[in-house]
């Protein structure tokens, strides 16, 4: 027996803001949509690929009373993979226009030396996410010279 990921849940204070994030500028289809309650405070969403397979990648659940806080256990970080730095450079182009915040500038490589490497930045709520190829970053500079850069962003 071996154990998938199925997808990811991420609490957020405001679902209407990061549905738009994760819609508009990292490219989510919504798959559904949902409310708990008469006052329909408690919103959520299923994200995934509309062309894909139809199960969910990213599940936004509006419960969130605060944001993010990397100094809580949970999530440490969500990584998204794409096909090369070259795509990461597009949706890093994607993300400064809409104003998102970043933890290193351009492309950065997971650990010196290494192949790996993307972009390292935060939702609306200050959750961290990282967008990375497998290979092409060999030239990027590491943050960090002896922990992985996804590490401590």
């Amino acid at each position: 027996m071996t154990l998938r990921t199925g997808h990811i849940g991420l609490n957020v204070t405001d679902l209407d803001r990061s549905l738009a994030f994760y819609r508009d500028v990292l490219g989510f289809g919504v798959l559904g949509e949902g409310k708990e309650g008469d006052d329909g405070e408690r919103r959520y969403a299923f994200l995934g690929s509309l062309s894909g397979d139809g199960r969910p990648v990213v599940t936004l659940w509006q419960q969130a009373r605060g944001a993010y806080d990397a100094g809580l256990a949970g999530l440490h970080h969500l990584a998204l993979e794409v096909d090369s730095v070259e795509q990461a450079r597009e949706y890093e182009a994607a993300l400064l226009a809409c104003g998102a915040t970043f933890a290193y500038e351009g492309v950065v490589a997971h650990r010196e030396g290494a192949a790996s490497g993307g972009i390292f930045f935060h939702d609306p709520d200050g959750t961290r996410l990282e967008i990375f190829a497998a290979d092409g970053a060999e030239e990027a500079p590491a943050p960090n010279a002896s922990a992985p850069t996804c590490g401590f962003f």
